[in-house]
């Protein structure tokens, strides 16, 4: 069975978003000090990181915005009673 060709013009330019290098825009989430994801708003960015927070309660998970050039800690989950 024979490969489709795909062509130069067919392929969509990538977005390459560097984890050493603060974004420009939105805001991210910063794991134990590194830039990992993008989210459009701050309020999936805090969604992404309680949840992986939950998960992994032993990672320091901050959300920073890259308008203001802050950095908010996610606080330690509730535990169910």
């Amino acid at each position: 069975m024979k490969k489709p060709k795909i062509d130069a013009e067919d392929l969509q330019p990538r977005k390459i978003i560097r984890a050493d290098k603060a974004p420009t825009e939105g805001y991210s989430l910063v794991v134990d000090g590194h830039f990992k994801s993008h989210h459009l708003t701050q309020e999936a960015a805090e969604a992404a990181g309680l949840a992986l927070k939950t998960k992994y309660q032993m990672l320091q998970v901050q959300v920073y915005d890259a308008e203001t050039k802050t950095r908010t800690m996610i606080p330690w989950p509730e535990k169910a009673s």
